[in-house]
């Protein structure tokens, strides 16, 4: 289990160089099974103290692990995709405790997580191989792949079983060694994950965790960033939080791989298959309680075919989701999404499909809801809500369409409906500013063995397979030359 016993408590402790921290009460963080309004346990909140012991274990282990051979990371890596495999229930039903999602939700994400650490172990030979470009004279330069050095790597708490393995396995493999800062909304998933690679057989001190309360997280984050061994942090979470990462990387001169939010479109042409689009649509927005950063938040109609789709939406979502689709993770996600919404009826916007209405005795769910009418100065405009809702948009053309999705600040994931393929294609190409797009599928849409990145105010970088373990790379030159090569010239020879 991924607890220590303290005075008849339950604690996930902090992971430092293969063993626990010892615990400190006073900082405690009380994990909420949020669904039924209970407390799941503990997890212990780190210091800076506990911060700096994290990040010297890394930099401890860095020197041995980074001149393991490719080929024993990528045993490593295969050995721990299958036990992640061999644990999903564990890990599927701590999960479901920790975040309140559905347990199919929960299994699937374990799985996706396994297949995910495959593809990174089967990229590791792509990812590491370097060049030896054609140069004048006889002498050799290689150009040869480096690891960049112990980073720092925050994921979230919505999917934690893919995308905790994707970044600590990505830097991993390049031969990096890791903080893991864990959320402390579901440490006891994150510590799954960390004995599941050392189960694996990863060394003592290559992957360490740790956590904070939100009073403490600032300076926790820092200590770790501004220590002179940490040499890269990837981010994966809200935009806000991702903005002041990221002023603290800028300050310590480290280099940052970001996945922030998104209020991704969904956008349907006139010669869309339309039954098939609001099934997708659909999905999309209320899928993991629109808790997900490629949720669909925004659907972008064609006004000819508007009123038949809007027709066949309300039948899906009474259909599928008239009783809800899941639980917030919190009661505080929850109350905020249903003020997105409820801010944007009283400035005259309407529910068209559902009510916005409160789910459960703990009220932490809510009735997938599509709202048009939304108005320019409205927060829900171009705010996450991160609940089960959409805002339905009626345009008049193709060029409309794209001009609104377009219209964000965000860049990260869009789809867009129509029986012309190609020109679907040419439109998702050429005219849509993100970093997916997806022809005749739903927003959420993520492979393991695909290039993913983000543009605009989504972030930067690019994940998944050989082109996520080159974000923990660099380019070394070596070059090689003959004791009897001339000297250069130089002034006055």
């Amino acid at each position: 289990m991924p607890f220590v016993e303290h005075a008849g408590k339950q604690v996930v402790p902090l992971w430092v160089n293969g063993e626990a921290r010892p615990l400190q009460p006073e900082r405690y963080i009380e994990v909420i099974h949020a669904a039924e309004g209970r407390l799941a346990h503990y997890a212990q909140g780190a210091d800076e103290a506990d911060a700096l012991a994290a990040v010297e274990a890394a930099v401890a282990a860095f020197p041995a692990w980074s001149q393991t051979s490719h080929a024993e990371r990528r045993r490593i890596l295969l050995r721990a995709a299958d036990l992640i495999e061999s644990r999903i229930e564990q890990i599927a039903q701590m999960q479901v405790l920790e975040t309140s999602c559905m347990i199919e939700l929960g299994r699937f994400l374990v799985f996706r997580g396994a297949e995910t650490t495959r593809e990174i172990a089967a990229a590791t030979t792509v990812a590491l191989t370097g060049a030896m470009p054609p140069v004048e004279g006889d002498s050799l330069y290689l150009s040869v792949r480096h690891p960049v050095g112990p980073v720092l790597i925050i994921p979230p708490w919505n999917s934690p079983a893919i995308l905790g393995p994707r970044g600590m396995f990505s830097a991993l493999a390049a031969g990096c060694t890791v903080v893991l800062k864990a959320s402390e909304m579901c440490p006891a998933v994150y510590r799954l994950i960390v004995q599941v690679f050392e189960d694996a057989g990863l060394p003592r001190g290559a992957v360490n965790m740790v956590m904070a309360r939100r009073e403490d997280a600032a300076a926790v984050t820092e200590a770790i960033i501004a220590h002179p061994a940490i040499r890269k942090v990837e981010f994966i979470g809200s935009a806000p939080i991702g903005r002041q990462i990221g002023i603290t990387a800028a300050k310590h001169m480290k280099p940052i791989l970001m996945e922030l939010g998104g209020k991704c479109p969904f956008i349907v042409l006139k010669d869309a298959n339309l039954k098939k689009a609001v099934q997708f649509a659909a999905f999309g927005a209320f899928l993991h309680h629109g808790q997900v950063c490629f949720s669909t938040e925004r659907i972008i109609v064609v006004k000819e075919v508007a009123e038949e789709f809007i027709g066949l939406l309300k039948e899906e979502v009474s259909t599928r989701y008239g009783n809800g689709f899941g639980s917030a993770a919190s009661k505080n996600f929850a109350d905020r999404a249903h003020a997105l919404l409820e801010e944007a009826r009283q400035n005259g916007a309407q529910y068209i499909v559902g009510d916005n209405a409160f789910l459960g005795a703990q009220k932490t769910g809510l009735r997938p809801t599509i709202v048009t009418g939304v108005l320019r100065g409205d927060r829900l405009r171009d705010t996450e809500s991160f609940g089960p809702s959409a805002t339905l948009y009626i345009v008049a053309d193709e060029d409309e369409a794209v001009a609104l999705a377009n219209d964000s600040t965000y860049g990260l994931v869009a789809a867009i409906w129509s029986e012309d393929v190609l020109r679907a294609y040419k439109i998702a190409r050429h005219r849509l500013e993100f970093g997916a797009v997806h022809v005749n599928s739903c927003t959420p849409n993520d492979q393991p063995a695909v290039p993913l990145g983000a543009v605009k105010g989504s972030g930067w970088g690019t994940q998944n397979c050989a082109h996520g373990i080159a974000e923990f790379l660099t380019h070394k030159l070596v070059t090689v030359h003959s004791s009897s090569e001339p000297f250069p010239w130089a002034p006055g020879s």
